[in-house]
């Protein structure tokens, strides 16, 4: 039986460990959902989605390399049944973008835990849900002094590199630099980039 009668089967495709787990406990422990399905790359949604048609997917708009967008536009391609909605942390995907990838929402991740519940219902009952501050693409709360640090990262500048350039100790360099990549939901460097430029913000 792909679905319990009555209740929703959800899929969550996020790749920050903490993050996924957290949204799986969260989701699981609501009295209307059958079934959590948990991905945390686009190949394992797809193979998921295929074999148990959730009704929403619950999608992090950065997945590691992959683009939470795109890989919505692949989701609803292989299952139209399945809404989506679209997830972030890091910054903001506009409406208009959004349902061109065929998402039915978008929610950034610091909503309230009950408001972001809310919102899955509602997107699998077939209504949309965009945050109304969604539109314009924003710096994810990044300083002056680390959007002026990120865009020497951009240009392949290394931390000492940076220190000489802004007159900063490299000590200071390296904490504005981890800020920047906790505030983007990062790794390293080569994250820092593309989610930067995904954001605008190069």
């Amino acid at each position: 039986m792909k679905h319990e009668p009555g209740r929703t089967t959800v899929l969550l495709v996020d790749d920050h460990e903490v993050v996924h787990w957290g949204l799986r406990a969260l989701l699981s422990s609501q009295p209307w959902v059958g079934r959590c399905l948990s991905a945390r790359n686009g190949d394992e949604a797809l193979q998921l989605a295929r074999r148990y048609e959730p009704h929403v997917a619950l999608v992090d708009l950065f997945l590691g390399t992959e683009s939470g967008a795109e890989l919505c536009e692949r989701l609803r391609a292989a299952e139209p049944r399945t809404r989506v909605l679209l997830l972030s942390g890091a910054g903001r995907i506009s409406g208009a973008a959004a349902r061109a990838a065929g998402a039915s929402g978008f929610v950034p991740k610091d909503w309230p835990a009950a408001d972001v519940c809310r919102a899955v219902r509602a997107v699998a009952q077939g209504q949309t849900v965009f945050d109304g501050a969604a539109a314009p693409a924003t710096p994810a709360g990044l300083s002056p002094r680390e959007r002026e640090i990120l865009g020497l990262v951009a240009t392949g500048a290394t931390n000492p590199e940076i220190a000489k350039r802004l007159h900063l100790s490299p000590h200071t360099v390296k904490e504005h630099t981890s800020s920047l990549y906790r505030k983007l939901e990062v790794r390293n460097r080569a994250e820092a980039v593309r989610v930067a430029d995904q954001l605008g913000l190069l």
